[in-house]
């Protein structure tokens, strides 16, 4: 290892941070250092090598075209160094994962006494949460998210295809909704906290939003009973609420036809060597993924 062709290390670290969050007072906040200690290491860096690395844009940098070469090399030799670590201490911590409130509370907690019995050393932490993690920086092992799968620098796996629809009990639809998409907009709508299903849809859908008052946001393990005893419609996947469409606790008004057959819920995970534990999770995933897909098909049947 020629180690007196290496800048400092620091002067790397503090780059990284920069060019990943776009911002030296984010990066110093991330590495607990002044955004001008940041700006510093970045410029003793810049003069290293002899390159322009990054640039102002707006209240932010970009990085230039020489910096965004160093910083994938960067952020594949710090992810390579993470993964060597966490395989040398593979039991030592808990796999963190995340995951929405809604479906941690619908579909992944329902279950959990199957990991525990099939997998009892498995030590795992859930965090339920309706923002975006960043699994590319090691902190998270895994993520439960909904889309068509498409996340850079990613792995994923579809753990359940679902669509999006607008569902209501039938004590609230009976009574108030004849059919009419526009007469969604005058329901009372429940919408899980930090996140946009409900304006999305009806974007999507060319319906003018419902005023705020309208629209009541809680947290997504709070939606169920309110949404059951008929206090509000929701925009949700059509997994969670399977066995409540079929035996008739609740009606769908309406479903989302801007999706595809790639959408649902993905395991979805950084590339490279997983440790074991990571791995019999994911693979107690798909299991469980596989036995709610056959079950759907025999429910499906059975109202046919």
């Amino acid at each position: 290892m020629k180690w007196h062709k290496f800048p400092p290390l620091t002067s790397l670290r503090a780059f990284e941070a920069a060019a990943r969050t776009g911002s030296f007072s984010e990066a110093g906040r991330e590495l607990n250092v002044s955004h001008a200690a940041i700006a510093q290491q970045v410029r003793a860096l810049e003069t290293y090598l002899s390159e322009r690395l990054t640039k102002r844009n707006g209240r932010g940098i970009q990085v230039t075209d020489k910096g965004a070469i160093l910083y994938e090399s960067l952020k594949s030799g710090f992810n390579q160094i993470l993964e060597g670590l966490e395989e040398f201490n593979d039991e030592d911590h808990p796999i963190l994962i995340s995951m929405t409130p809604g479906f941690s509370a619908s579909w992944f907690m329902p279950r959990m006494q199957s990991l525990k019995t099939e997998y009892p050393d498995i030590d795992l932490t859930i965090h339920p949460t309706s923002e975006l993690v960043d699994l590319s920086q090691g902190e998270y092992d895994l993520a439960i998210r909904f889309g068509d799968g498409d996340w850079s620098g990613l792995e994923s796996e579809l753990l359940l295809s679902s669509d999006y629809v607008i569902v209501g009990a039938p004590s609230l639809v009976g009574e108030r909704w004849t059919g009419s998409k526009e007469e969604l907009r005058q329901m009372p709508w429940l919408q899980e906290v930090g996140t946009n299903e409900v304006m999305y849809w009806l974007e999507e859908s060319s319906i003018e939003a419902p005023r705020p008052k309208h629209i009541t946001n809680l947290p997504g393990y709070m939606i169920m009973k309110p949404l059951l005893d008929g206090v509000g419609v929701t925009a949700i996947a059509r997994a969670l609420i399977e066995e409540f469409i079929a035996d008739g606790r609740l009606v769908v008004m309406a479903t989302d036809s801007t999706l595809n057959d790639k959408n649902g819920y993905h395991i979805v995970w950084r590339k490279g060597v997983q440790r074991q534990p990571v791995k019999d999770l994911i693979k107690w995933l798909r299991k469980m993924g596989k036995e709610e897909h056959s079950s759907l098909l025999v429910t499906t049947n059975q109202i046919l």
